[in-house]
């Protein structure tokens, strides 16, 4: 599943960096994450970064509107980083 930022983000540019994936960009607002290349860290961290560093509590939850498994977050892990299956 993807992950999203929402509006409780206060701007600190925490996660940006953090991300493996260039999945976290500047929005309009507060920053954002494109699910297209989120993969919670699968592959990279045991556990996503962006929530790890975040300083704001439940700012960063699932996308329900992008659901995945932890196979479907590999297979797009390998697809991101040129790995073979």
């Amino acid at each position: 599943m993807s992950l999203k930022i929402t509006d409780l983000c206060i701007n600190c540019d925490v996660c940006e960096p953090a991300c493996p994936n260039q999945a976290i960009s500047q929005g309009i607002e507060f920053y954002e994450i494109d699910p297209a290349r989120c993969t919670e860290c699968v592959g990279h961290f045991d556990i996503p970064q962006c929530r790890a560093l975040c300083p704001v509590p439940d700012c960063i939850p699932n996308d329900p509107l992008h659901v995945e498994t932890e196979a479907q977050l590999m297979d797009k892990y390998r697809v991101l980083t040129g790995i073979a299956a």
